[in-house]
Protein backbone atom coordinates (compact mmCIF):
# COMPACT_ATOMS: atom_id res chain seq x y z
CA UNK A 1 0.00 0.00 0.00
CA UNK A 2 1.24 3.33 -0.93
CA UNK A 3 1.80 5.66 2.00
CA UNK A 4 -0.40 8.72 1.63
CA UNK A 5 0.93 12.08 2.21
CA UNK A 6 -1.14 13.40 5.38
CA UNK A 7 -1.74 17.17 6.25
CA UNK A 8 1.39 16.45 9.14
CA UNK A 9 3.60 15.69 6.62
CA UNK A 10 3.00 18.57 3.99
CA UNK A 11 3.37 21.61 6.71
CA UNK A 12 6.98 20.77 7.25
CA UNK A 13 7.85 20.84 3.49
CA UNK A 14 5.65 23.66 3.02
CA UNK A 15 7.02 25.59 5.70
CA UNK A 16 10.97 24.31 4.82
CA UNK A 17 9.90 25.79 0.97
CA UNK A 18 8.49 29.28 2.01
CA UNK A 19 11.25 29.22 4.61
CA UNK A 20 14.39 28.57 2.24
CA UNK A 21 12.85 30.78 -0.38
CA UNK A 22 12.13 34.18 2.18
CA UNK A 23 15.28 33.57 3.35
CA UNK A 24 17.22 33.80 -0.22
CA UNK A 25 15.62 36.94 -0.52
CA UNK A 26 16.71 38.71 2.53
CA UNK A 27 20.18 37.60 1.65
CA UNK A 28 19.41 39.01 -1.62
CA UNK A 29 18.04 42.46 -0.36
CA UNK A 30 20.61 42.76 2.54
CA UNK A 31 23.77 41.37 0.15
CA UNK A 32 22.90 43.37 -2.78
CA UNK A 33 23.77 47.08 -1.57
CA UNK A 34 27.15 45.89 -0.39
CA UNK A 35 28.01 44.10 -3.54
CA UNK A 36 26.89 47.01 -5.47
CA UNK A 37 28.82 49.42 -4.12
CA UNK A 38 32.22 47.21 -4.71
CA UNK A 39 31.25 47.01 -8.20
CA UNK A 40 30.63 50.49 -8.70
CA UNK A 41 33.74 51.48 -6.90
CA UNK A 42 35.82 48.94 -8.97
CA UNK A 43 34.25 50.60 -12.23
CA UNK A 44 35.74 53.54 -14.46
CA UNK A 45 34.21 56.66 -12.94
CA UNK A 46 33.14 58.15 -16.67
CA UNK A 47 31.45 54.54 -17.21
CA UNK A 48 29.50 54.59 -13.72
CA UNK A 49 27.78 57.99 -14.86
CA UNK A 50 25.79 55.87 -17.83
CA UNK A 51 24.65 53.98 -15.16
CA UNK A 52 23.11 50.01 -15.18
CA UNK A 53 26.05 48.87 -12.84
CA UNK A 54 24.98 46.18 -11.11
CA UNK A 55 27.32 43.35 -9.24
CA UNK A 56 30.02 43.27 -11.65
CA UNK A 57 32.08 46.03 -13.45
CA UNK A 58 31.83 47.07 -16.77
CA UNK A 59 35.13 48.25 -17.38
CA UNK A 60 37.75 47.53 -14.44
CA UNK A 61 39.84 49.91 -12.58
CA UNK A 62 41.41 50.72 -9.40
CA UNK A 63 41.92 54.43 -10.45
CA UNK A 64 39.14 55.12 -7.32
CA UNK A 65 40.93 53.73 -4.81
CA UNK A 66 44.27 55.22 -5.54
CA UNK A 67 42.52 58.58 -6.07
CA UNK A 68 41.34 57.94 -2.11
CA UNK A 69 44.75 56.83 -1.08
CA UNK A 70 46.33 59.70 -3.33
CA UNK A 71 46.87 61.59 -0.57
CA UNK A 72 49.77 61.00 1.64
CA UNK A 73 47.36 62.06 4.53
CA UNK A 74 45.62 59.15 4.37
CA UNK A 75 47.92 56.98 6.17
CA UNK A 76 48.66 58.84 9.20
CA UNK A 77 44.97 59.34 9.23
CA UNK A 78 44.35 55.55 9.50
CA UNK A 79 46.56 54.91 12.73
CA UNK A 80 45.02 57.75 13.88
CA UNK A 81 41.62 56.13 13.57
CA UNK A 82 42.84 52.62 14.81
CA UNK A 83 44.62 54.28 17.92
CA UNK A 84 41.56 55.93 18.65
CA UNK A 85 38.70 53.16 18.52
CA UNK A 86 41.30 51.02 20.24
CA UNK A 87 41.85 52.74 23.35
CA UNK A 88 38.60 54.22 23.63
CA UNK A 89 37.07 50.92 23.27
CA UNK A 90 39.25 49.13 25.98
CA UNK A 91 38.34 52.33 28.50
CA UNK A 92 34.80 52.31 27.85
CA UNK A 93 34.57 48.51 28.53
CA UNK A 94 36.30 48.60 31.38
CA UNK A 95 35.28 51.71 33.33
CA UNK A 96 31.41 51.10 32.09
CA UNK A 97 31.86 47.59 33.32
CA UNK A 98 33.10 49.03 36.33
CA UNK A 99 30.46 51.15 36.91
CA UNK A 100 27.43 48.42 36.07
CA UNK A 101 28.63 45.93 38.54
CA UNK A 102 28.82 48.92 41.35
CA UNK A 103 25.43 49.83 40.41
CA UNK A 104 24.34 46.59 40.55
CA UNK A 105 25.49 45.96 44.52
CA UNK A 106 22.21 45.89 46.14
CA UNK A 107 24.01 47.26 49.43
CA UNK A 108 25.08 50.56 47.34
CA UNK A 109 22.82 52.96 49.01
CA UNK A 110 23.05 55.47 45.87
CA UNK A 111 22.85 53.49 43.04
CA UNK A 112 19.17 54.56 42.18
CA UNK A 113 20.03 58.08 42.24
CA UNK A 114 23.44 57.60 40.11
CA UNK A 115 21.49 55.53 38.03
CA UNK A 116 18.81 58.42 37.57
CA UNK A 117 21.28 60.74 36.79
CA UNK A 118 22.78 58.51 34.43
CA UNK A 119 19.69 57.47 32.68
CA UNK A 120 18.85 61.35 32.29
CA UNK A 121 21.76 61.98 30.28
CA UNK A 122 20.30 60.07 27.36
CA UNK A 123 16.89 62.08 27.46
CA UNK A 124 19.05 65.66 27.64
CA UNK A 125 22.18 66.73 26.49
CA UNK A 126 24.04 70.68 27.57
CA UNK A 127 23.94 71.24 23.60
CA UNK A 128 27.09 71.86 20.95
CA UNK A 129 28.50 74.85 22.15
CA UNK A 130 28.08 74.18 25.55
CA UNK A 131 30.02 71.23 24.68
CA UNK A 132 32.79 72.99 22.75
CA UNK A 133 33.01 75.54 25.52
CA UNK A 134 33.75 72.46 27.98
CA UNK A 135 36.21 70.52 25.89
CA UNK A 136 38.12 73.82 25.42
CA UNK A 137 38.29 74.40 29.43
CA UNK A 138 39.90 70.75 29.83
CA UNK A 139 42.01 72.08 27.42
CA UNK A 140 41.33 68.97 25.23
CA UNK A 141 41.20 71.01 22.36
CA UNK A 142 43.66 69.94 19.39
CA UNK A 143 44.57 66.95 21.37
CA UNK A 144 44.44 63.22 20.85
CA UNK A 145 42.60 62.54 24.57
CA UNK A 146 39.32 64.56 22.98
CA UNK A 147 38.49 61.34 21.11
CA UNK A 148 39.08 59.54 24.17
CA UNK A 149 38.23 60.66 27.12
CA UNK A 150 34.42 62.20 26.29
CA UNK A 151 33.88 58.12 25.30
CA UNK A 152 35.19 56.75 28.51
CA UNK A 153 31.46 56.26 29.56
CA UNK A 154 28.19 55.55 28.12
CA UNK A 155 24.99 55.03 29.66
CA UNK A 156 23.57 52.86 27.65
CA UNK A 157 25.94 50.55 27.75
CA UNK A 158 25.80 51.04 31.29
CA UNK A 159 22.05 49.67 31.87
CA UNK A 160 22.99 46.92 29.36
CA UNK A 161 26.09 45.29 31.27
CA UNK A 162 24.47 46.07 34.53
CA UNK A 163 21.29 44.16 33.28
CA UNK A 164 23.77 41.25 32.45
CA UNK A 165 25.27 41.14 35.88
CA UNK A 166 22.21 40.73 37.35
CA UNK A 167 21.81 37.69 35.60
CA UNK A 168 24.79 35.86 37.20
CA UNK A 169 24.39 33.99 40.11
CA UNK A 170 24.60 35.92 43.24
CA UNK A 171 26.50 32.97 44.95
CA UNK A 172 29.52 33.21 42.99
CA UNK A 173 30.01 36.57 44.27
CA UNK A 174 28.78 35.52 48.21
CA UNK A 175 31.47 32.59 48.18
CA UNK A 176 34.01 34.90 46.99
CA UNK A 177 33.33 37.10 50.21
CA UNK A 178 33.33 34.25 52.40
CA UNK A 179 36.82 33.62 51.16
CA UNK A 180 38.15 36.97 51.69
CA UNK A 181 38.15 38.28 48.47
CA UNK A 182 37.18 41.90 48.16
CA UNK A 183 35.37 44.10 45.60
CA UNK A 184 37.35 44.84 42.75
CA UNK A 185 39.34 41.47 43.08
CA UNK A 186 35.73 39.56 42.57
CA UNK A 187 35.16 42.64 39.43
CA UNK A 188 38.66 41.21 38.11
CA UNK A 189 38.12 37.50 38.43
CA UNK A 190 34.48 37.26 38.28
CA UNK A 191 32.53 39.54 36.78
CA UNK A 192 34.80 40.66 34.42
CA UNK A 193 35.11 36.81 32.43
CA UNK A 194 31.56 35.95 32.75
CA UNK A 195 30.96 39.15 31.09
CA UNK A 196 32.14 37.80 28.21
CA UNK A 197 29.23 37.52 25.47
CA UNK A 198 28.11 41.24 26.70
CA UNK A 199 31.03 42.88 26.46
CA UNK A 200 31.73 41.50 22.84
CA UNK A 201 28.55 43.47 21.72
CA UNK A 202 28.96 46.46 23.55
CA UNK A 203 33.22 46.58 22.42
CA UNK A 204 31.54 46.02 18.63
CA UNK A 205 28.66 48.84 19.29
CA UNK A 206 31.80 51.58 21.05
CA UNK A 207 34.56 50.41 18.06
CA UNK A 208 31.81 50.73 15.08
CA UNK A 209 30.89 54.46 16.69
CA UNK A 210 34.68 55.94 17.15
CA UNK A 211 35.58 54.14 13.80
CA UNK A 212 33.42 56.12 12.14
CA UNK A 213 33.09 59.41 13.99
CA UNK A 214 34.34 62.34 12.18
CA UNK A 215 32.63 65.19 13.59
CA UNK A 216 34.39 65.65 16.63
CA UNK A 217 37.61 65.71 14.48
CA UNK A 218 35.89 68.48 12.49
CA UNK A 219 35.03 70.05 15.84
CA UNK A 220 37.80 69.55 17.90
CA UNK A 221 41.38 68.62 15.92
CA UNK A 222 40.73 70.40 12.23
CA UNK A 223 43.61 72.86 13.16
CA UNK A 224 46.03 69.78 13.53
CA UNK A 225 46.57 67.73 10.30
CA UNK A 226 48.34 65.16 12.15
CA UNK A 227 45.53 64.63 14.44
CA UNK A 228 43.02 64.23 11.30
CA UNK A 229 41.11 60.88 11.39
CA UNK A 230 40.10 58.97 8.17
CA UNK A 231 36.92 59.08 8.42
CA UNK A 232 37.50 62.59 8.14
CA UNK A 233 40.08 62.97 5.59
CA UNK A 234 37.51 60.41 3.78
CA UNK A 235 34.25 63.31 4.15
CA UNK A 236 36.66 65.87 2.99
CA UNK A 237 37.57 63.89 0.01
CA UNK A 238 33.88 63.15 -0.89
CA UNK A 239 32.80 66.73 -0.62
CA UNK A 240 35.58 68.08 -2.79
CA UNK A 241 34.03 65.25 -5.34
CA UNK A 242 30.48 66.02 -4.44
CA UNK A 243 31.51 69.75 -4.84
CA UNK A 244 33.10 69.43 -8.64
CA UNK A 245 29.76 68.73 -10.24
CA UNK A 246 29.72 71.71 -11.74
CA UNK A 247 33.72 71.44 -12.87
CA UNK A 248 34.52 67.81 -13.40
CA UNK A 249 38.20 68.87 -14.06
CA UNK A 250 38.16 69.08 -9.77
CA UNK A 251 37.16 65.63 -10.15
CA UNK A 252 39.88 64.59 -12.34
CA UNK A 253 42.63 66.51 -10.71
CA UNK A 254 41.87 64.87 -7.23
CA UNK A 255 43.11 61.31 -9.13
CA UNK A 256 45.60 62.80 -10.81
CA UNK A 257 47.89 64.36 -8.12
CA UNK A 258 50.02 61.31 -8.34
CA UNK A 259 49.74 60.29 -11.95
CA UNK A 260 48.48 61.79 -14.38
CA UNK A 261 47.18 58.74 -16.30
CA UNK A 262 44.34 58.01 -13.78
CA UNK A 263 41.28 58.28 -15.67
CA UNK A 264 38.32 60.59 -14.27
CA UNK A 265 36.80 59.97 -11.01
CA UNK A 266 33.45 60.90 -10.60
CA UNK A 267 31.21 61.23 -6.68
CA UNK A 268 29.80 58.20 -7.55
CA UNK A 269 32.54 56.39 -8.03
CA UNK A 270 34.56 58.13 -5.01
CA UNK A 271 31.62 57.79 -2.32
CA UNK A 272 31.74 54.06 -3.39
CA UNK A 273 35.74 53.79 -3.17
CA UNK A 274 35.01 55.55 0.75
CA UNK A 275 32.32 53.73 1.65
CA UNK A 276 34.15 50.43 1.01
CA UNK A 277 37.37 51.42 2.67
CA UNK A 278 35.93 52.62 5.51
CA UNK A 279 34.01 49.43 6.25
CA UNK A 280 36.13 46.97 5.47
CA UNK A 281 38.51 47.17 8.45
CA UNK A 282 34.77 46.67 10.91
CA UNK A 283 34.32 43.73 8.25
CA UNK A 284 37.82 41.90 9.55
CA UNK A 285 36.71 42.36 13.16
CA UNK A 286 33.16 41.88 12.97
CA UNK A 287 33.64 37.13 12.34
CA UNK A 288 35.89 37.26 15.70
CA UNK A 289 32.89 38.78 17.69
CA UNK A 290 29.69 37.75 15.80
CA UNK A 291 29.11 34.24 18.18
CA UNK A 292 29.71 36.39 21.23
CA UNK A 293 27.61 39.26 19.49
CA UNK A 294 24.37 37.05 18.81
CA UNK A 295 24.21 36.19 23.18
CA UNK A 296 25.18 39.62 24.18
CA UNK A 297 21.93 41.00 22.07
CA UNK A 298 19.77 38.39 24.11
CA UNK A 299 20.89 39.78 27.33
CA UNK A 300 17.48 39.52 29.93
CA UNK A 301 15.43 37.92 27.06
CA UNK A 302 15.80 34.39 29.18
CA UNK A 303 15.65 34.62 32.95
CA UNK A 304 15.23 30.96 35.01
Amino acid sequence: MKKRIGSNGIEPVLFNTFNTIFMIILVTVTLYPFLNTIAVSLNAGNDTIRGGIYLWPRQWTMQNYKAVFASGTIYDAFWISVARTVISTLLNIFLTTMLAYTLSRKEYVFRKSITVIFVLTMYFSAGLIPGYFLIKQLHLLNTFWVYVIPSMLSAFNMIVIRTYIGTLPESLIESAKIDGAGDFKIFMRIIFPLCKPVLATIALFVAVGAWNSWFDAFLYTSSKQELSTLQYELMKLLSSTMNSNSNPNVAAGIGMKENSALSLVTPISIRAAVTIVASVPILCVYPFLQKYFVVGLNVGSVKE
